[in-house]
């Protein structure tokens, strides 16, 4: 309590009129679409991306699939009949899944990538039939595939961030610019998203051994156990969700992003989390609307198009509120440092 009380007094220390205002969400908003529609041409960047992975010759992986599980019944032995119900039911849902899922899907990289309304709804159907489908029949090839997708998903990504996150903050693109920051910033994202990687290996290990022990003496927590695993990565990831951010705004190294996401989410904790909250809602309540037209109709485009203009200016507003939380944080440290040096030489 003694903790907060002298925070408390600090904070009524300050000259608040040397600190610049906190970061707002409704202002960042209006902002980041305003840019956007000053330069509308940058949208293109995920209209053609999900033209790509809706009209282009799919890579599927029905045919493994299907052999695997072969393989797995034919080991197990089945012969309880609930068990074969059981089986059959999870059979059909990867069997579906294998239908629909498509490689390139995986250009769609995260956590710096292009948005694309067709990677979550991998589409079957398309105005001119049915897509070319290409099996991928070994481990080894969807390995190299998706790796090779996520790799020209986050340099692409790259390029478009840089060219959005100078359209936000200045209102003008000068493409020598974007292009003299384009290595370093894809070298540092690609950083950035071995990062995440290797942090959801930390964290999900230990929690699947648990599920599993759990499991093993009795105590299966069911849904309840996934809901618990859902809830502790959001905690984990929250802070993280601006640690790409530093590199575009800043132009700072993967690791100093990073802690200047941590930094700036744990000082402006309850307006980022109704930002991010407001992104989400406006994302997943507009892609109802956009997927209205069937995927066999012309009339996707017109979704796609929507989508395309809605994440790109929530993009532009996320570089905006960064930069002001940015802003607001620096200063307000400086002004508790000279604070607190000037109390301490009175």
């Amino acid at each position: 309590m003694a903790v907060y009380g002298k925070i408390g007094r600090l904070m009524d220390m300050i000259d608040l009129k040397e600190v610049p205002a906190p970061p707002r969400l409704i202002p960042a908003l209006v902002a980041g679409f305003d840019a956007i529609t000053n330069h509308i041409l940058v949208i293109l960047f995920p209209i053609l991306t999900d033209v790509l992975i809706w009209l282009a010759p799919h890579l599927r992986i029905k045919k493994l699939v299907e052999d695997v599980i072969g393989e797995m019944i034919a080991l197990s032995g089945i012969e309880s009949t609930e068990l074969s119900e059981m089986v059959g039911v999870g059979q059909d849902a990867w069997l579906q899944l294998a239908e629909q899922y498509n490689l390139a899907i995986a250009f769609r990289s995260y956590p710096v990538g292009i948005p694309s309304l067709m990677a979550s709804s991998m589409p079957l159907d398309t105005p001119l039939g049915m897509p070319v489908m290409i099996e991928i029949q070994t481990l080894g090839a969807i390995f190299v595939i998706s790796i090779l997708f996520l790799g020209l998903g986050l340099i692409f990504g790259t390029l478009y961030y840089l060219i959005v996150v100078q359209i936000a903050l200045s209102g003008n693109l000068v493409w020598e610019e974007v292009f003299r920051r384009f290595v370093r910033s894809s070298f540092h994202v690609i950083l950035v998203a071995i990062s995440w990687v290797v942090f959801f290996i930390i964290v999900s290990i230990p929690v699947s051994c648990l599920l599993s022990l759990a499991g093993l003496v009795g105590f299966s927590l069911g849904p309840l156990g996934f809901l618990l695993y859902g809830g502790l990565m959001i905690w984990l990831i929250f802070p993280l969700l601006f640690s790409a951010h530093g590199i575009f705004v800043k132009n700072l190294a993967a690791w100093h992003s990073i802690r200047l996401s941590i930094q700036i989410t744990n000082a402006t904790l309850p307006t980022t989390a109704l930002f991010f909250l407001s992104v989400f809602i406006l994302t997943q309540g507009l892609n109802l609307l956009w997927r209205i037209p069937p995927t066999s109709s012309w009339l996707t485009l017109v979704g796609i198009t929507g989508h395309a203009f809605v994440v790109t200016g929530l993009l532009a507003a996320s570089f905006i509120y960064f930069r002001d939380a940015d802003r607001w944080v620096t200063s307000l440290r400086k002004q508790i440092f000279h604070t607190v040096e000037s109390d301490i030489k009175n």
